[in-house]
């Protein structure tokens, strides 16, 4: 259901750009949409792996630098049948976790030095595991993309606002666009694909919480860790592109009730009852 939803909510955040296109200027406009979220995916899809481990100033360790962490990761990735993903470590407090890749075959994951102090070995092997299934199932790419497309929406509300200010309110014709369209392009159109781009973040959470759970065979140790996450992120937050925060295990920023609806990240809460769920039903 996850899967199904995420394919939805990614056409629809397509459409979006599509009609955000047209109506900023009609079949051009909507031409300019593709080709730009066409060569943005084509630039992420290479490079946004590398960039992000930048931007967290992730550094590369060796077997003999982290032995727990390798460990881990080798184990299950042994199990989930994917090669061995590079290991880097975060020189940040703030307990959290990522992982990056287009594929298995280009993966890594990437722990902080925070996460490392304050789990066990097993609450440790719980996040690997739900990082190795974002691998799995690919979501860093479908989040790169999602959060591309999102983002060629906001620009695109952007040029219909300097649109309006400089080049007046045209009339409709065939190749242009209607100005009351631009105007709800400008307003709606960047909030409904935030909220589309946080849904699908959300459902993928979930499905990794599953796999993960599922590959390590301990859906408690994952639930035990999420707690303490929780707990860590409240006291030491992390400063982090928001950009980017839908990559982390769970959401850097703290913020309750109506900033929840453009959450990353589900609930703890209920993440944490999915996963005593499955204990449950085992």
């Amino acid at each position: 259901m996850n899967g199904l939803k995420t394919m939805l909510l990614m056409m629809l955040l397509t459409l979006l750009l599509v009609w955000g296109g047209a109506a900023l200027g009609g079949k051009q406009g909507m031409t300019f949409a593709l080709m730009m979220a066409f060569f943005m995916n084509f630039i992420t899809y290479f490079f946004s792996d590398k960039i992000v481990l930048k931007m967290y100033r992730a550094k590369e360790v060796t077997e003999a630098e982290a032995p727990v962490l390798h460990r881990i990761v080798r184990r299950l990735s042994q199990k989930a049948g994917i090669p061995m993903p590079k290991v880097y470590i975060i020189p940040d407090m703030s307990p959290n976790a990522f992982a990056t890749g287009r594929s298995p075959q280009h993966a890594a994951v990437a722990a902080t030095e925070g996460i490392m102090q304050i789990l066990t070995e097993d609450e440790l092997a719980g996040v690997m595991a739900h990082e190795l299934a974002h691998v799995l199932h690919r979501d860093i790419l479908i989040g790169t993309i999602a959060a591309t497309i999102a983002g060629a929406i906001s620009y695109l509300a952007q040029m219909a606002q300097w649109a309006m200010i400089f080049g007046g309110g045209r009339h409709d014709d065939d190749e242009g666009g209607s100005p009351v369209a631009a105007l709800v392009m400008m307003i709606v159109a960047p909030i409904a694909a935030l909220l589309i781009q946080m849904a699908i973040s959300r459902a993928r959470e979930y499905s990794a919480d599953e796999g993960g759970a599922g590959l390590n065979g301990n859906p408690l140790a994952l639930a035990s860790a999420l707690r303490k996450l929780e707990r860590g992120v409240q006291a030491i937050p992390m400063q982090v592109n928001p950009a980017t925060s839908h990559m982390l295990i769970v959401n850097p920023f703290n913020g309750k009730g109506l900033v929840n609806l453009f959450s990353t990240h589900p609930p703890i809460e209920e993440r944490i009852a999915r996963l005593q769920a499955m204990r449950l039903k085992g």
